[in-house]
């Protein structure tokens, strides 16, 4: 059983990056689909696609590499069931000088920190992307 399905998420992209694969696949959900379309929005992965029915539902992302190196290079999952971090817009700050963005749960919705800023909402931070 899987603790922390989101964890679990981030460590099989970066698992697939580092052995070359193109494709990721792990059980659905909304909450990963959402980190999906942030990840999508940033040119991150390529393609977003849902497979299944009820119950064996998998989400699919297609990886994205340039040169031979892949477009993520780390994602970090920040938020942990053992200890949650939140952060008001204001405490924000880009993560990693400008080259990386935060993946943030708002009442807005799951976006990213660039677009919390502008919403001038604050949230959970789920995991760092750079």
């Amino acid at each position: 059983m899987i603790t922390d399905p989101i964890a679990d998420m981030f460590v099989r992209i970066k698992n697939a990056q580092r052995a070359r694969l193109p494709l990721v696949s792990f059980p659905y959900s909304r909450v990963k689909q959402d980190i999906a379309n942030v990840l999508e929005v940033h040119k991150c992965v390529s393609g977003v696609v849902r497979r299944g029915k009820k119950i064996k539902r998998t989400l699919e992302l297609t990886l994205i590499y340039r040169d031979g190196e892949a477009k993520i290079q780390d994602i970090k999952r920040i938020s942990k069931p053992s200890r949650r971090v939140y952060k008001g817009y204001k405490d924000l700050r880009s993560s990693q000088r400008g080259s990386g963005f935060y993946i943030i749960s708002t009442p807005a919705g799951i976006i990213d920190d660039h677009k919390a800023r502008e919403l001038k909402v604050g949230g959970e931070v789920l995991g760092e992307v750079y």
